[in-house]
């Protein structure tokens, strides 16, 4: 009985413990999230009022590179890869500089047209603060861990104004398939108070529930699970587009900074070419999709190729707000090419880019019933796992360390760091079953 009582007194202790943690952490990142946020929208509104602004772009770029080089090279990059291997292999670890350098580096190149997003600084600097938080209290490296994610749920929550998505995600995304129980409560606190704190300190979000929803049907049915596995296909090819512009980086020997001023300089000639629409956030673009207007057909393609040049040629921000276009882009698309709903397609495919890309299917679902109202829950669920499970062994956070095989025909290794997958292997019963199809395949096409 004695023990009992110990245990229900040391969980009320535990819980209150993290609550009140979560709140102070919570409330820090909103608050430096309204500012990172009010700061980028006036950046944002002075670029854009002179007309040719985005010719700044390869010196924005050149001088994002030297800024993070210098004063704190973990803030390069989309910022949630570089938290997730923070956590993952420095439990949680951070260098203070992070946060205000993140925070300009990231304005400087949105401001001047690079394509990146507004979310991985967020998380970022929810992370960095909540890691120097950890050192003030001498914490040992599995609370500094917790406090670190909470840093991660409530910079997601406060970005997007989407709490309970945001706390998911930042538990969600350290693992393909695993979600982190112990850090609920606090995930959860961090996200609400954060979320309500930005708020109150005059930041809006988007809400917009979808006017228009099909009585459901068999058909209607079919119809939503094929755009998942068009959905994966488009989260496939964001994250082999990542790579592969990430080898050629890798391959030009240049410096960084030159490779910023050649990465800004070739997005300047292609802007020139095909449209300004792809610089920058692309809200206005994203709203157009989800709303009454059409995007054009190639529009998902072409984020793709500004966001990888970007990230991977020296610019600063996040990978989110990219997916959140290619999905509403994609999915505009989908839904104008075989006449439904563009605007209820724009929606589901924005949230299932995020799931399959992210291998976040669940915070993704959420996430279209807190931005889209709950009767698009049932249909962008199931587009989201579909999405999930075709884009592979694959993510935008080569970081996350994967926790389930997405087929029990596939053999790869769990446990491993997503980026060490190197060889993916097919079960013997699968191998004859893939050739099988093949065999049949090429008698239809002999016949």
């Amino acid at each position: 009985m004695r023990k009992r009582a110990l245990e229900s007194s040391v969980l009320f202790i535990s819980i209150v413990k993290w609550v009140i943690l979560a709140s102070f952490v919570g409330g820090i990142v909103g608050v430096s999230t309204t500012i990172f946020l009010k700061l980028l929208g006036l950046s944002i509104a002075f670029a854009g009022s002179y007309r040719y602004y985005f010719l700044l772009l390869p010196a924005a770029m050149f001088m994002s590179v030297v800024i993070v080089k210098y004063l704190a090279p973990e803030a390069e990059g989309h910022g949630t890869e570089k938290v997730i291997e923070a956590v993952h292999k420095h439990a949680g670890r951070m260098t203070p500089m992070v946060v205000p350098v993140k925070l300009v580096a990231t304005i400087i190149t949105i401001a001047l047209g690079g394509s990146a997003g507004k979310e991985g600084p967020c998380a970022q600097i929810g992370a960095g603060l909540a890691s120097g938080l950890s050192d003030l209290l001498r914490f040992d490296d599995g609370d500094r861990r917790k406090l670190v994610i909470c840093g991660i749920s409530a910079g997601f929550a406060t970005v997007f104004g989407t709490p309970i998505a945001g706390a998911i995600f930042g538990v969600e995304v350290l693992f393909v398939g695993g979600l982190l129980y112990d850090v609920l409560l606090p995930s959860f606190v961090a996200g609400i108070v954060g979320f309500h704190i930005s708020s109150v300190l005059g930041i809006t979000y988007f809400y917009e529930p979808l006017k228009f929803m099909p009585v459901f049907s068999s058909f209607f049915f079919v119809k939503v699970c094929i755009s998942g596995l068009f959905f994966g296909l488009c989260s496939f090819l964001f994250v082999e587009m990542l790579k592969y512009f990430k080898n050629v980086s890798q391959r030009i020997k240049l410096a960084m900074p030159y490779k910023g001023l050649l990465g800004g300089a070739f997005l300047v000639l292609l802007s020139f070419l095909v449209s300004t629409r792809y610089m920058g956030l692309g809200l206005e673009t994203i709203r157009g999709a989800l709303g009454d207007g059409q995007t054009p057909k190639s529009a998902f393609l072409l984020k793709m190729l500004f966001t990888s040049v970007t990230l991977n040629f020296g610019g600063s921000g996040g990978i989110v707000t990219p997916i959140f276009f290619v999905g509403a882009a994609s999915g505009n698309t989908f839904g104008s090419l075989l006449g439904l709903e563009p605007a209820m397609f724009a929606a589901i495919g924005m949230v299932s880019v995020l799931a399959g890309a992210a291998n976040t299917p669940i915070s993704a679902s959420i996430m279209a019933i807190e931005l889209f109202g709950p009767a698009i829950g049932p249909y962008a669920a199931i587009s989201c796992v579909i999405s999930f499970l075709m884009t592979g062994h694959r993510s935008v956070y080569p970081s996350q360390i994967l926790s389930i095989r997405k087929s029990s025909s596939i053999e790869v290794g769990k446990g491993q760091v997503m980026e060490d997958l190197k060889e993916i292997a097919f079960r013997p019963r699968s191998r004859s079953i893939i050739g099988g199809i093949m065999k049949s395949l090429e008698k239809i096409k002999r016949r």
